[in-house]
């Protein structure tokens, strides 16, 4: 480690210890001289250390808005927020909330239970307490629920130097001034420009001669998926929210849409795992449990239907017992591939490139990999269980079969997620447990099918 590098750790280091010797001291000038010199997000991790009595000493040392920057940028689950919030003063809490950005306020609103919301919305600022309870009418996970109203607009038929009038005077209040919005007088989203137009143009040149008037926008009831790919698409930092008559509600920063990428892509992958929720992990076993057992109990279920299926097939154990060192090797093969397969689909879908496709030429690449995939492994299997056990003949019915249910797995890992999207049910709903129990039962039923019909031929 370099001598900087060292002593940036040092220098961290003692700054916790004398944010701490402040606190236990009460001693708020020095406190708040260290404390507010932070980024918000070390403010928020340092915040987090502390115990519930140290805590308390934060909430006497910061005002309500220095504390509401603090609370933004917390990262801790959403059924502890109602905790934390309880060990401020219902005013004081209030008050923090009021001096949140909209948006934030809402996303902690909703993980509070409702006669905690009203308590706080009716002792909250009235201006504050309007523009949050008209978020909190949207439906979850949609553009108007993610969406800020704190943003800057403009009218067409203005200089830039009034447009810049404007954008100092509500720049301290507003989420984001890279991008100024113009409407008219009904609100309606009429442009955009950039604060690099406003900075480059003369102060006497008209909105309506330098803004953008192809505005792309989001309607406020899209799901927040298709807007995180509508913002990667684009290459946007924010995104205009409006209603279906085009008038301009809000808009939605970058921010917020990595906390959606986050959040969709930790819902994906809970399903893929077969698990309820995998936003938190759980301390508590008993909780940890009852996320993972329903999966677990279809399963279960699954599996009993496998095992009554091997059973149908005893006749054939029986005579070619050989045939049983094989099921997991054929099993697992198929399951492995149709994971891989279904890992591939979830996310084209995720990300729309699947959706520009046809389904034809879909299911003519994936059966293409798989009868690539197929056959390599197939003739490997053939030699090696020719050259284990010196049967030929055997090693070729594994080889086949192994071949015939990558097909079908790489199929059905691809299909399945593809189908469900189309019929407009959640893609990742077709977990790998799940994949790989219906891709146990089909390669199983392959592989004794064979076995049972050229059964003649292993009697030998």
């Amino acid at each position: 480690m370099s001598e900087s590098s060292q002593e940036s750790n040092q220098k961290q280091h003692i700054d916790k210890e004398l944010l701490m010797e402040s606190l236990k001291n009460d001693n708020i000038e020095n406190f708040r001289s260290e404390f507010l010199d932070l980024h918000a997000y070390d403010q928020a991790s340092f915040f987090m250390e502390l115990n519930e009595e140290e805590r308390l000493h934060v909430y006497h040392f910061l005002s309500p808005e220095e504390m509401a920057n603090l609370f933004e940028n917390l990262e801790i689950e959403d059924d502890e927020y109602s905790d934390v919030l309880a060990e401020m003063s219902p005013n004081y809490a209030a008050d923090m909330l009021s001096n949140m950005y909209a948006d934030d306020a809402v996303d902690v609103l909703n993980e509070l239970d409702k006669d905690q919301v009203v308590s706080y919305l009716t002792i909250m600022n009235k201006d504050s307490a309007q523009e949050i309870k008209e978020l909190l009418h949207y439906e979850e996970y949609t553009a108007g629920s993610i969406m800020t109203t704190e943003f800057i607009a403009i009218a067409a038929n203005q200089t830039v130097r009034s447009a810049m009038h404007i954008l100092k005077s509500k720049a301290p209040s507003a989420e984001t001034i890279y991008y100024v919005y113009v409407v008219d007088e009904d609100r309606t989203l009429v442009g955009v420009l950039t604060l690099r137009d406003l900075i480059v143009n003369e102060d006497d040149v008209m909105i309506s001669e330098i803004m953008y008037d192809r505005v792309v926008s989001v309607s406020v009831g899209e799901d927040q998926e298709e807007v995180a790919r509508m913002m990667r698409d684009y290459d946007f930092l924010a995104l205009p929210v409006v209603d279906f008559q085009n008038h301009l509600l809000g808009i939605i920063t970058v921010d917020d849409i990595i906390d959606v990428m986050e959040e969709e892509a930790s819902d994906d992958y809970s399903k893929l795992a077969g698990i309820a929720d995998l936003d938190s992990i759980d301390r508590n076993p008993i909780s940890a449990a009852k996320k993972r057992l329903p999966w677990l109990v279809i399963l279960l279920f699954l599996g009993m239907f496998t095992a009554s299926l091997i059973g149908r097939f005893e006749e054939t154990l029986d005579k070619v017992a050989i045939l049983a060192v094989f099921i997991p090797l054929i099993a697992g093969m198929a399951g492995n591939t149709g994971t891989q397969a279904l890992a591939v689909a979830v996310r084209g879908i995720a990300t729309g490139d699947l959706e520009k496709e046809k389904i034809m030429k879909i299911i003519s690449r994936e059966a293409g990999t798989g009868v690539i995939t197929g056959t390599t492994c197939g003739i490997l299997v053939t030699f090696i269980v020719y050259f284990w056990q010196g049967d030929l003949f055997l090693g070729g019915l594994v080889g086949i079969s192994i071949f015939f249910a990558l097909i079908v797995a790489t199929l059905a890992g691809s299909l399945v997620p593809l189908i469900m999207h189309r019929l407009k049910i959640d893609p990742a709903v077709a977990s790998g447990p799940f994949i790989t129990t219906i891709n146990d039962i089909i390669s199983i039923l392959i592989y004794f099918g064979i076995a049972t019909a050229f059964m003649s031929y292993l009697t030998r």
